[in-house]
Formats: C-alpha cells, structure tokens, sequence
C-alpha cells in the first residue's frame, strides 16, 4: 500500500498554478454550510436559510417530471446526448419560449447545458475577452467570482431597498459605455426581487441605441446575459418578462439563460438551456464539445417530455408558488413583527423566486459574552451561533461592506414553515440580548 500524504504536492502546486487559479477563491457560502453541518452534528436544529437548494423531503421534483426521468432510463436513455442537446428537448424549448414569452426562436438559437452555470461561463467566455469590462448590479450571483475564472474586468453597480434591490437603466447606463457585457438576474437570487416591465423596455431600448452608437463608431457591441433561471416564481402583481418580448429589435445582443433547477426544484439533474442570437448559440455548442458540460441524457429525454406535459406543468406551478410565497411571507411578516416592536430589522416583500431580503442592523452592538459585531459577519455568527438562524451576508453576492448596510439572504427552499416559525423567536430573543 503506498500512502500519499494530505501535503502532497503542495509546494509544486503553489509554483505550477495559473494566475486564473491563484487568484480563484471558492464559494464563502460553503464555508456557511460546514458551520451549519458542525451544529446540527452536535444535535442543534438549525433553521437553514442559507442555501440556494431545495431540499427533496420540502420540495421535491414532480411527480410526473420524476415518472418521465424512470421511464428515460428504462428505455436505455443513458450514453452521451447530441452535442446541443436531445433534438426533443430544443424543440420543447422553443415550444415553451413561445408558450411562455412569446418568443419563436429558431433551434439554431438554443442549446443544452448541465443547468444553468454552463450558460453563465460559456458567455462570459465567448463574448468577453480578458481585460475587458462585464458590468452587473449589486447584489447578484457569482459575477464577481468569474470576475477570477475568466480573467475580465467586472464592475458591481449598487442597487437600492427601494427598488428591492433590482436595477435601472440610470443605474447601469452611465456605466455601460466600455463594458462588454451586462449580467442581469430576475427574479433576482439573492434579493427575491422582480424587474418591473417598465424598466424590462426600457433596458430592451437602451441595448438597441447603445449598440446603434457604437456600430457607426466601429466598437464591440454590448451583449445582455439574462438569467431568467427563477421565471416560474413570480408572486401575484410581479411578472416575469424579457427584453426580447418588450423590444424585439434588441434580440440580436441578448443571451437567456434558464433551466429546470429552480422551476422545477430539480437543481441536481443539471439541465438547463441557453438561447439566443444562433452566432453565438453556435459557439456555446462547440465550446461544450470540448469541456462536456452537457445534460444527462435521460434527464433531457424526461425534460422535454414534462415541458410538453401542459397539463402536468400547469399543476406543478399552481402547486409550487403557493407553498414558496406562504414560506417567505411568514419570514418576512415575522421579521416585519420585529421590526414593529422596535427591534432594528427588516425585510422586503416578496416578489419572486425562493429568496427574502432581510436586514439585521446590529454593528455596533454588543453580545453577551463581550464580542462588539463590527460587521455583517460577525452578525452573521452570531445569528447562527446564538439563534440556530442561518442566513448569508450580502456581501457574498459583490456587495461592499460600506455598502451592504446590514442586508442578508434567506432562502426557504430547505426549510419548512414550522421550521421558520420556530425560528423567529429565537432571532427575536438573540437581539434583545444585545447592549
């Protein structure tokens, strides 16, 4: 038996590394998740709002999705796919952009991917090249760590609780004269907000004279990468919309990326799906060929056969929202209680997709055992530690901690009503236990 030792390889490693792997950092959120895994070890119930999952004995997938994916491996669905995805599957894409949106792509303008992430890298990839500027609102998902993986230039745009934390065009604009690249998420992870149809066209307008101007100048033009991988969860008076559908002549510069991870609380199946402009589509195909980041086959084969299921869809949805709105509103009319009795909190009214933004004013204060909470991690700890309450920090999503002002996190897709219910008390006892 020859043993390799825990070190090995250290010392070369650290000399052999590429600049894009010395400066990567993993996710700070699985540093959350081993804290979390620590307490419940040691018998602590701990009422994990941290994570953007869906735990199956909460959530799990549908029924009918779950007998088509038996029925796919049965049927000896299970060697390598097409490389741009099962031919049933882009056209049951297509079928539901249409039904959904609108929007009559052709199948050279959709491709499949092992879920919603190797849409997000394949565009930074192909449309930026290192150097150059992606330019994305604060708080969002995971832009500032291809910042590292893709070696370009990102820019963070702070947006506003009044805006639940969603951007604008006055926002971003002044901002995308070099970028390259605009990456917006609605629903939103991490706020739960929804952009407004209003700021959707104006957006869809913007993209269109921005890339006028700078065709008669001879620049690179501005491209959109719009995650719309929560667009089932809208709450009633929200609603989902592209900019595509509002200003058709803006499709040529935008890129959707979507999927069934979070509609379908299917995160581990890896499907998802990338449609746009076919030039583009095209080099996202070729660049999977290279690295496979492809669905499971027998997860595409069940995939189209449930996005053609309408009735089967349309009872999973009318299904899911209540239980994910009734979730998040009892955090948020919890916290709104809180906040009524005087204690420094808040909380933005749901709009969408499985996350709440909550704010815990606490910097400055003082916990019983003698620790000043200076920052939002330290509030963070504290939660976790002294509430069994885990949330995460916006500046886990590119926030500046000058700017983050207290501002979390939660998400309810691993946690049931009573366990947010149980919870509360224990948040509200934890802050009144500071001086």
């Amino acid at each position: 038996m020859i043993r390799i030792p825990t070190d090995c390889g250290a010392e070369s490693a650290r000399r052999g590394f590429s600049h894009m792997a010395s400066s990567m950092v993993g996710s700070s959120i699985l540093k959350i998740a081993n804290e979390i895994r620590a307490l419940r070890e040691l018998g602590v119930a701990v009422a994990d709002m941290t994570v953007g999952d869906f735990s199956p004995s909460q959530f799990p997938i549908p029924a009918a999705f779950q007998q088509y994916l038996l029925e796919a491996i049965e049927e000896g669905a299970t060697n390598y796919p097409p490389s741009a995805g099962e031919p049933a599957l882009r056209a049951a894409v297509k079928e539901y952009f249409m039904a959904t949106q609108g929007l009559d792509y052709p199948m050279e303008g959709i491709a499949i991917v092992s879920g919603g992430r190797p849409s997000l890298y394949a565009t930074y990839r192909l449309l930026v090249d290192p150097g150059e500027l992606v330019l994305f609102p604060t708080p969002s998902w995971n832009n500032h760590n291809y910042r590292d993986t893709c070696q370009v230039r990102v820019r963070g745009i702070h947006t506003r609780k009044e805006n639940a934390f969603q951007p604008t065009v006055d926002l971003l604009a002044p901002h995308a004269k070099e970028a390259r690249l605009l990456v917006l998420n609605s629903p939103q992870n991490p706020s739960g907000g929804v952009m407004p149809q209003k700021e959707v066209a104006r957006l869809g307008q913007f993209l269109v004279e921005e890339n006028e101007r700078r065709q008669q100048c001879g620049q690179k033009p501005l491209f959109l990468l719009y995650d719309q991988i929560y667009s089932l969860i809208t709450f009633p008076g929200h609603a989902h919309y592209s900019p595509v559908q509002l200003v058709p002549e803006c499709a040529p510069y935008v890129i959707h990326a979507d999927g069934i991870s979070k509609g379908f609380c299917a995160t581990g199946l890896r499907c998802g799906w990338l449609v746009g402009p076919p030039a583009v589509v095209r080099k996202v195909i070729a660049l999977g060929t290279h690295v496979g980041a492809w669905a499971p086959r027998p997860v595409q084969v069940a995939t189209a056969r449930f996005l053609r299921d309408t009735t089967a869809l349309q009872a999973w949805r009318q299904q899911l929202l209540p239980r994910v709105q009734e979730s998040l509103e009892i955090a948020h009319q919890g916290i709104q209680q809180l906040k009524a009795a005087g204690l420094p909190v808040d909380s933005i009214d749901p709009q969408g997709a499985i996350y709440l933004s909550l704010q815990f004013k606490l910097h400055g204060r003082k916990t019983p055992g003698g620790h000043v909470l200076e920052n939002s991690e330290d509030i963070r700890a504290y939660l976790l530690q002294d509430a069994a309450f885990g949330v995460v920090p916006f500046n886990a999503f590119g926030v500046a901690e000058d700017e983050e002002d207290g501002w979390f996190r939660a998400s309810i897709g691993a946690v049931s009503p009573d366990d947010i219910h149980a919870a509360l008390p224990r948040v509200q006892k934890a802050i009144e236990a500071l001086s």
